[in-house]
């Protein structure tokens, strides 16, 4: 079997994120999904799975934390351009999403974050390895 990752993540609205992730580039996987939960899938795979606060409930062994008032993870998605990265902000803000700050440009990286109605913080980045700087090897 392929190894995946699925980021479950509890939702208010379930209809209203799926609309948010779908304008972040994700599309809906109808055979993992029904009224209380819905697969978004970003490649081939990378999966998030958006759900209630009761189908959640049931797969959480803590209680759920208020990631409108507490960051609960950082989530990343690498893009192939700064473009890219702004033209996919642009569609997150235009659905609903939210700018908690500036672009942060680390010379090799530029980054972008964005949270959705719930406060699941995404940050979407491009990351050019060449300009990654060298390392020094003490010898």
């Amino acid at each position: 079997m392929t190894k995946q990752i699925f980021i479950n993540l509890v939702v208010k609205d379930l209809q209203k994120s799926m609309n948010f992730y779908a304008a972040l580039g994700f599309t809906n996987n109808p055979q993992f999904s029904d009224d209380t939960a819905k697969c978004m899938v970003w490649s081939e795979n990378i999966f998030v799975m958006i759900m209630t606060s009761d189908k959640f409930k049931a797969f959480a062994t803590k209680p759920i934390a208020d990631t409108k008032a507490n960051l609960a993870g950082l989530f990343s998605l690498s893009l192939g351009s700064v473009d890219e990265v702004n033209n996919l902000m642009t569609k997150g803000l235009s659905a609903g999403g939210i700018e908690p700050s500036e672009m942060k440009d680390y010379g090799f990286m530029q980054q972008r974050t964005i949270e959705d109605f719930d406060g699941h913080t995404w940050e979407l980045f491009y990351m050019d390895i060449s300009k990654f700087p060298a390392q020094q090897i003490n010898a």
